[in-house]
């Protein structure tokens, strides 16, 4: 699966994967329905720190679709909620 991290770039993601990055969008979720900043930053941060360990970074030049985009490092509580669906920022 081809994810992207708005600002970044795209990585290649391998399906196995998707249960572990679940576990951190469900906590990512949990965070802002309880309006924990701190929380939420934290959160967000690994969730993209372990897309990237995971991933393969494709090319600047790839022009592959992206099945799957997430929020920036630097993006605010406020512009991830309305990036969300009813199972958070990942399906599944």
């Amino acid at each position: 699966m081809i994810v992207r991290i708005m600002g970044e770039g795209q990585v290649e993601l391998a399906d196995s994967h998707f249960a572990e990055l679940n576990k951190l969008d469900d906590q990512l979720l949990a965070e802002m329905e309880n309006g924990d900043g701190p929380g939420f930053r934290r959160t967000l941060h690994s969730l993209l720190d372990t897309v990237r360990s995971l991933g393969t970074p494709l090319p600047d030049d790839a022009l592959a679709p992206s099945e799957l985009i997430l929020p920036a490092p630097d993006a605010t509580l406020e512009e991830v909620r309305d990036m969300l669906r009813d199972d958070g920022l990942i399906p599944g």
